[in-house]
């Protein structure tokens, strides 16, 4: 439904966006997911034919979003950062208005308001005037006007940006109830909206794709070695480093260091030991039990920690840091 072939784009020296490919079959929900300036909303700009790429090719629901425009733009709900709304029209007002522009049939503009306002939940103040409402209302009528000509295709630029936790929970539920239809694609720079809302998420840092997947696929994929969190109390003339030494014997040990917050508790002895294993290491925690009690340390906690997708967009990110091109993008 979405096809996105090794677009670049750049301004100046800026490289913004450099050779992305992906493709969202029909009834996807994705979350474009990147720090800010990782060149997603140039992407998406792209994607809805506002901006031109350098080279490469974008095609939705099969048609050329440069050489068939109309056709391409005509099945895309877009909703942009901050949504075009004029404060001074009524919500029915506005979406008649929009429902012109999407050139939606006279005969059914009426009956696509009625169904875009109750998909949106925002039937109840079809009177009142855009800019009465809260944040969470506009942003709820930015997206009625957005489904107003029943578009195929969903891209949502985020969605969530200055809404209150709440708003925020009840737009991802209708976010998904909406893409239960059609394919979505979501645009983000916070991850647990992603997480939370996606089923696909495509990580974007320094203009370029750094990984695309499922949830559980990423989560998979940044599984390296197991570590271990060890919470252990030993002399306190001893200190840390008698724990440090201890552990780092155990075999399947690769790697022990002091973890990054130490317990309040320090003083009486307390510590906190990170532990990474040799690859192929399935389970050191008895291991790491017994050495530690045969040393005379006694364990508080001692858990494995697993990878999350926060730790994979953390270290892509860092890693793109590193490689970073000339400038930023957005």
């Amino acid at each position: 439904m979405i096809l996105v072939d090794r677009i670049s784009k750049s301004f100046g020296s800026l490289k913004a966006v450099r050779e992305v490919s992906f493709e969202l079959p029909s009834g996807q929900i994705a979350g474009l997911l990147g720090p800010n300036g990782a060149g997603k909303s140039t992407s998406i700009r792209m994607i809805t034919g506002f901006l031109t790429p350098d080279s490469g090719r974008i095609a939705i629901a099969g048609h050329d979003i440069q050489r068939e425009s109309t056709k391409a733009k005509s099945v895309i709900g877009y909703l942009p950062e901050s949504a075009p709304i004029y404060p001074e029209m009524s919500v029915r007002g506005y979406l008649k208005h929009r429902a012109k522009l999407y050139g939606v049939a006279g005969r059914d503009i009426s009956s696509r308001i009625e169904h875009s306002m109750g998909q949106t939940r925002i039937t109840d103040v079809a009177r009142r005037r855009v800019g009465q409402l809260s944040k969470g209302y506009r942003q709820r009528v930015g997206l009625a006007a957005a489904l107003v000509h029943d578009p195929k295709v969903l891209i949502l630029d985020e969605p969530t940006n200055g809404l209150d936790p709440t708003q925020i929970r009840e737009a991802r539920s209708l976010i998904r109830e909406l893409s239960e239809h059609r394919t979505t694609l979501l645009c983000s720079h916070i991850l647990p909206e992603v997480e939370r809302t996606c089923d696909r998420v495509i990580i974007m840092a320094g203009g370029q794709i750094r990984a695309d997947g499922t949830p559980s696929e990423l989560i998979h994929s940044a599984q390296r070695s197991p570590k271990y969190i060890i919470e252990v109390r030993t002399n306190p003339s001893a200190g840390i480093d008698h724990a440090l030494r201890t552990l780092a014997t155990v075999p399947g040990v690769a790697m022990s260091k002091p973890g990054p917050n130490q317990p309040l508790d320090a003083n009486k002895g307390w510590s906190i030991i990170e532990l990474e294993a040799e690859p192929g290491e399935v389970d050191l925690r008895e291991a790491i039990a017994a050495a530690a009690e045969d040393n005379g340390l006694f364990i508080r906690e001692l858990r494995t920690q697993m990878p999350t997708l926060e730790s994979l967009f953390v270290q892509l990110v860092d890693t793109a840091s590193d490689t970073k091109q000339i400038g930023g993008a957005s």
